[in-house]
């Protein structure tokens, strides 16, 4: 399947599909994102006069007389406007007449990655922005793509990110040049490809100028493919957690007190995946116990049947033993229980992963502890080839190897995100240090 989707080709959605949208932009540092999310908030008139206001007065301001520098609107720290980059996750609301938008705009910088995980974690689409005044076009044909953009293409694809969006923004810098983007969308391609990315779509733009973000404009009349917008309002969103085997791990278990003459034992938690119903086969995990779903509470009263999303309060028929950190699985579907865990991990710390310490590993409601026993590979982001690696530095990506000290039931993380996924945390300074998808078979 071609890697990249054509520009003129429609990308279809059923209209139930059309809900909420949460996407981020990505990219390397000075590419754009900040500017890009402004103007779609500008001309979708997702902006409060008040706001507007407070930045035309910015004095850290980068444009030139009355333009308006958009990028103000989500690089809110003092720090990032004085330095002109962004640092933290900003996160943004707006909403058109077809759908309503979540956008996370994630740290360009290389030092900020971990910060790009985070916002990519939740995300069902992500702008990969290419400044085209940065890629190196060679005489001979060559394309070189900045390492940035490579990485945060990767960690989109392992976090199993649906929908990338390939943006070629400043494009007015090479005056709307088809030839030179055609030149960087090939060599994306090309890359796409190899990485195993299958749902790639390309825009030439520029956010500054506002050329195909929200109004087509009359500079790149070759261009035959929707606005970025447009693209937008037409992803598909569809939560495959409704139709996964039912997981509830356990936050906490409530009781009433002892001077009350009905009992009541209930676990609470949130619904991660599938759907549950009263008589409903349960199966207690790792412990392996089994049992049977006799009430649903909410605080607006019972439910005959709960699905994913829903916080509730689960009682069960019998008496079993269950702690928070426990699951609530499918009786005929259960999670696979796990001593030995094979995972990606990307490395969150500026200290080196220390194969001899031990570390916290937080799955879902449960933290145990954990030692990495072995590096299987490290991937090297710019020609995606498997490397050998004693140990892990910031930002690297690797296939590892961990042993954990209580039994995990688990996911893999390309079936079910929620228990599939983990974080690893330093006992001493309880930083977190790594981000893992699981792998099983």
């Amino acid at each position: 399947m071609n890697a990249v989707v054509a520009e003129n080709t429609p990308v279809q959605a059923a209209s139930n599909e059309r809900g909420l949208l949460r996407f981020i932009t990505a990219g390397s540092v000075d590419d754009g994102k900040s500017t890009l999310i402004g103007r779609l908030l500008f001309d979708s008139k997702g902006i409060f006069a008040d706001q507007l206001d407070s930045i035309s007065r910015a004095k850290h301001k980068r444009t030139v007389g009355d333009t308006i520098d958009l990028s103000l609107l989500t690089d809110g720290l003092e720090a990032e406007r004085e330095q002109g980059i962004t640092i933290d996750v900003a996160y943004r609301y707006f909403a058109t007449p077809k759908r309503k938008f979540i956008i996370a705009d994630t740290p360009g910088h290389e030092q900020y990655t971990r910060n790009m995980v985070t916002g990519a974690s939740t995300a069902d689409a992500v702008i990969i922005l290419v400044d085209v005044s940065k890629v190196k076009l060679g005489d001979d044909g060559s394309v070189e793509l900045l390492t940035q953009t490579k990485r945060h293409s990767t960690i989109a694809h392992l976090l199993r990110i649906e929908h990338v969006i390939v943006a070629v923004n400043k494009m007015d810098l090479v005056n709307y040049d088809r030839t030179v983007y055609d030149r960087i969308i090939g060599e994306y391609q090309k890359f796409a490809q190899q990485l195993g990315l299958t749902d790639v779509h390309a825009i030439p733009l520029s956010a500054l100028a506002g050329d195909n973000v929200v109004e087509r404009g009359d500079n790149m009349p070759w261009y035959e493919g929707p606005t970025l917008i447009e693209l937008l309002e037409t992803l598909s969103v569809y939560d495959d957690a409704h139709e996964e085997p039912f997981r509830f791990p356990v936050q906490l278990v409530a009781r009433h007190g002892g001077h009350l003459a009905e009992d009541f034992r209930g676990y609470m938690g949130r619904i991660e995946a599938g759907k549950v119903t009263k008589g409903d086969k349960l199966v207690v995990q790792p412990s392996g116990l089994t049992a049977t779903v006799k009430d649903i509470v909410t605080f607006d009263g019972s439910l005959e049947t709960a699905r994913a999303g829903q916080s509730v309060t689960i009682l069960l028929e019998e008496y079993v033993d269950i702690s928070r950190g426990d699951m609530l699985a499918a009786a005929e579907q259960p999670a696979t229980v796990l001593k030995n865990v094979e995972a990606a991990v990307c490395w969150l710390s500026e200290e080196p992963l220390n194969m001899r310490r031990k570390y916290w590993l937080k799955h879902t409601t449960r933290q145990v502890n954990a030692r990495v026993n072995k590096i299987e590979f490290r991937l090297d982001i710019n020609t995606q080839e498997r490397v050998p690696a004693e140990t892990l530095k910031l930002n690297d990506i690797a296939q590892v190897s961990l042993t954990v000290q209580q039994p995990l039931a688990a996911d893999a993380y390309d079936a079910i995100r929620a228990t599939g996924s983990f974080i690893l945390i330093d006992e001493v300074t309880h930083q977190t240090v790594a981000a893992g998808m699981i792998r099983l078979g």
